[in-house]
């Protein structure tokens, strides 16, 4: 019977101020190693949790969230809940 030769990953992680150059010249030494990609962590944005929903915001409205945050939008004003609900009925 033929035993196939199935490739296995093993993912190690390191913390930050580790040089990756040394770890993967130590790793590239090891019997049987054939390939090593090294690849920087994504780092997702936080996401804020809508608990009526139960969902996380989507994209365009985290987006909006943010541009009110830094300033780049400045939102709308509305004197009275009557100017409010008046502009939002002409949508």
């Amino acid at each position: 019977m033929e035993t196939m030769n199935i490739p296995r990953q093993l993912l190690v992680t390191v913390d930050g101020s580790t040089n990756i150059a040394n770890v993967t010249r130590a790793i590239k030494m090891l019997r049987g190693v054939t390939t090593i990609k090294a690849t920087k962590p994504t780092v997702k944005k936080p996401r804020l949790y809508d608990p009526e929903m139960g969902e996380y915001l989507n994209d365009k409205t985290m987006k909006a969230i943010e541009d009110v945050r830094s300033g780049k939008d400045k939102g709308t004003l509305y004197a009275s809940f009557e100017e409010f609900e008046k502009a939002m009925r002409a949508l």
